[in-house]
């Protein structure tokens, strides 16, 4: 494959990254950050790999389609905590996680 069969999964988790960057540094600005704990680390974890994956597709690496797969699993774990928390910037992280998990999907079957 090459970088152009990639650029929508790279724009989707180059948005998540910055959106869980977002939704930590606000979570840590919460009245109960001890509540947030887990919102953060997902997020953190999150971040990590989407860039991560990013960077794999760009290199078109062979082991894009793997980190792909392994983004989509944390985007989706980081989606559904997000999602329990009704501030504005767990809602932003909580649609664009989901949208990376279902690119990087697409992605990873697309590979194989």
């Amino acid at each position: 494959m090459k970088l152009d069969d990639f650029q929508s999964c790279i724009d989707a988790c180059n948005a998540c990254a910055m959106a869980c960057d977002n939704c930590a540094a606000s979570c840590l600005r919460e009245e109960d950050v001890k509540m947030m704990a887990r919102c953060i680390a997902l997020d953190m974890d999150c971040s990590q790999v989407c860039r991560l994956a990013a960077g794999v597709m760009a290199r078109a690496s062979e082991n894009a389609a793997a980190v792909c797969r392994l983004c989509a699993v944390l985007c989706r774990a980081c989606a559904e905590e997000c999602g329990k928390h009704q501030m504005d910037h767990c809602q932003q992280c909580a649609a664009a996680c989901r949208r990376c998990a279902e690119e990087c999907e697409r992605m990873a079957s697309a590979s194989q």
